[in-house]
């Protein structure tokens, strides 16, 4: 039977709509299952956490088993197990079942990612309209990044908290039933090797502990144990790294950096994360801390930078029909600069300067996150693509826990070295802007000058941002050239194999 590829991305896209919005419900759904599982600080941030760390820690094992066992078995496989946890989830009646639970939910979620990206690459061998297709991927992506919070809302209004977890269920049970049908199955004609599974310890060791000390760095400051925790694990990374060298069939074939489109596409979207995650993380601060807006409504200026991505990873493809990819890519992410110097200019009242410059900046960086996934797939040989896929998605997680850490540092900073502390007011305002504001009342001389030097330090985030993306798009305009580098996708097939 010949499938309809379009039919089976509409498939593709169930597991991309349900990750985004999960993300995103949680956070509505914390007080109350916090409230209602007696969980303590510590036990709500591993709720939180776990999940995260689990994603990242499997994303590279999950994208070099599917291209061993088959990427549709995989993400069918996941999406039985993402729906079992997701009962699991609902149903915990101990912040330890809960936390039990998001881990399986994190491990499961590392299956569907790759797979879906990967067997894009299936459906679409054709470098243009698998463009369009990552595209619109993306777009769901967005969407339900943009819809989360509403379908959350209504959700734990109506009903009770465990509700946030039981939404993914619908959606793997259409993806189990459709996806047989519905999506080609891609098996390798030489599966290589078993899975090294000293590679796959290794690469837990590289990974969950480098993620775990940048989230506790962003959280909690310097700190021994976080910093200890990331040198441990850049020292079993290097162990990762010599081993699969020397191994015939690696977990993670190092090859697929030697295509200079591949790493530069993957740089582009690790930094852009960076800057994107620590702008989001000090913008929503700014909005409720120093704006004054509740939580609902800062999260509701949020929703133009979202509708700006879904619009511009729509128009970004078509786009790059008529102009090179590098070419849409460099104006990408020179509106992004363009955004983040608009962020420079925002004061302690500059509600509407900063969502401007949160849309310009989103709806550019929609340009490269469109497009540069598909410059990265097309250049990957087929028999890697779970692989391709799974260095993606880890790069973007670590580009998440890098931009809060980093960025969020920053601002942090800045504030500190530039807060000008009235007489008599405690030392302790200085740490940071809620801990000013937690004194306010009783030293109310200290709001105007605390709001203002974290305003401040948004304005650096936004200058650092700023200069990160001019410099990324000389870069994507000079190595991603598609003519400069079109010998390299072959060539990287023909070394691969």
């Amino acid at each position: 039977m010949r499938r309809n590829p379009w039919i089976g991305l509409a498939v593709l896209a169930l597991p991309t709509l349900l990750l985004s919005l999960d993300v995103s419900v949680l956070y509505l759904a914390l007080p109350k299952l916090s409230a209602d599982l007696h969980a303590d600080a510590t036990q709500q941030l591993w709720i939180l956490d776990i999940y995260s760390f689990m994603l990242a820690g499997f994303l590279v094992t999950m994208g070099a088993l599917g291209d061993r066992i088959g990427r549709r078995r995989l993400l069918l496989i996941g999406a039985a197990a993402f729906g079992t946890a997701s009962v699991a989830a609902a149903c915990a009646t101990t912040p330890a079942m809960l936390i039990a639970a998001r881990a399986a939910l994190g491990v499961a979620g590392a299956t569907l990612m790759p797979s879906t990206m990967a067997l894009i690459r299936n459906l679409f061998p054709d470098p243009k309209r698998m463009g369009v297709a990552i595209g619109a991927w993306f777009s769901c992506f967005m969407g339900g990044m943009t819809l989360g919070p509403l379908v959350g809302g209504l959700l734990l209004e109506h009903f009770w908290w465990g509700s946030a977890f039981l939404l993914g269920v619908p959606f793997m049970v259409v993806l189990l039933v459709a996806g047989p049908l519905l999506l080609p199955e891609y098996r390798p004609q030489h599966p290589g090797h078993r899975l090294d599974l000293p590679s796959v310890g290794l690469s837990l060791a590289a990974i969950l502990p480098v993620i775990y000390g940048l989230k506790s760095l962003a959280r909690d400051g310097l700190d021994v144990v976080p910093l200890v925790a990331i040198a441990a694990g850049i020292a079993f990374g290097v162990v990762f790294v010599r081993r699969q060298r020397a191994l015939p069939d690696p977990l993670l074939d190092l090859r697929l950096f030697a295509s200079r489109v591949f790493s530069t596409a993957l740089g582009v979207m690790l930094l852009g994360g960076v800057v994107m995650a620590g702008l989001s993380l000090v913008s929503t601060m700014y909005l409720q801390n120093v704006a004054g807006l509740t939580p609902l409504a800062a999260g509701a200026l949020l929703i133009p930078q979202n509708v700006a991505m879904i619009l511009g990873s729509s128009i970004a493809p078509n786009l790059a029909r008529r102009l090179a990819p590098a070419t849409v890519t460099a104006i990408g992410l020179a509106l992004s600069a363009v955004g983040l110097a608009v962020v420079t200019q925002v004061g302690p009242r500059g509600t509407g300067l900063l969502v401007l410059g949160l849309v310009l900046a989103s709806a550019g960086i929609s340009f490269p996150m469109a497009l540069t996934m598909n410059m990265m797939m097309a250049a990957a040989p087929p028999q890697k693509a779970g692989s391709a896929a799974s260095i993606s998605e880890t790069s973007g997680e670590f580009g998440i826990a890098v931009g809060i850490a980093a960025l969020g540092s920053l601002a942090t900073l800045v504030y500190r070295t530039v807060l000008d502390l009235p007489a008599g007011a405690p030392a302790a305002a200085r740490t940071s802007l809620t801990g000013a504001l937690a004194v306010a009342d009783a030293f109310p001389a200290l709001l105007q000058p605390a709001r203002a030097a974290f305003t401040t330090g948004l304005n650096a985030v936004g200058l650092v941002g700023a200069l990160i993306f001019a410099a990324l798009a000389v870069t994507a305009l000079v190595t991603l050239r598609t003519r400069a580098s079109a010998a390299e996708p072959s060539e990287l097939a023909t070394a691969a194999t």
